[in-house]
């Protein structure tokens, strides 16, 4: 009897013993794959193909995609030896996109060459003179060339000028610096 008692508890304990023996069929959890750090969740460096800070206002606003529209205006105004001067300045760039939004009767009335004085008008709002750049700006009212106030206001990480809201800080040129801007700036009496 001892041995079938024996032979009884080595059945049972015979799935025990199994579940702790090395199994060549059992499945192995895959080794971690070594992946690269998270990256932080930052603003991309502007796009500004070829430009450096050897280059002035204009040069650089011609060189970012997404102001090809506000460089135009500026040749077509006649303000790229204005801002090629020695400055500095500080321009609130409208995206395409800003311009795009404009409505069309306005487009329209600035492009007209009789009114090439209010095109500059208006392209001088988005510049003051000075080299603001981002951690520089703070909450004030600044003078423009077209010497009319723009209100800064700059609040948890954000800074907005009158009703634009910058989308892009500081990008550098030799002459000043560029921030680009979700909205075209019109001076109280173009509005």
């Amino acid at each position: 009897m001892k041995k079938f008692a024996n032979f009884a508890a080595s059945i049972l304990l015979l799935p025990v013993f199994a579940a702790c023996a090395p199994n060549d069929t059992a499945e192995v959890p895959p080794a971690p794959i070594a992946t690269a750090p998270p990256v932080a969740d930052v603003t991309p460096e502007p796009a500004t193909p070829d430009a450096t800070v050897n280059e002035n206002i204009p040069d650089v606003v011609k060189a970012n995609p997404s102001l090809k529209t506000l460089s135009s205006l500026i040749d077509q105004a006649g303000l790229r030896d204005k801002l090629n001067d020695a400055g500095p300045y500080t321009l609130f760039a409208p995206s395409d996109e800003a311009f795009a939004a404009v409505p069309e009767e306005t487009r329209a009335r600035l492009l007209k060459p009789e009114n090439r004085q209010l095109l500059i008008q208006v392209l001088t709002y988005h510049v003051v003179p000075g080299n603001l750049t981002a951690n520089q700006l703070r909450s004030q009212e600044v003078k423009t060339l077209a010497n009319n106030p723009l209100n800064i206001q700059v609040a948890q990480d954000q800074v907005r000028v009158n009703d634009a809201r910058v989308t892009q800080p500081d990008i550098e040129a030799r002459n000043g610096v560029i921030h680009i801007i979700d909205r075209v700036l019109l001076p109280p009496m173009t509005q």
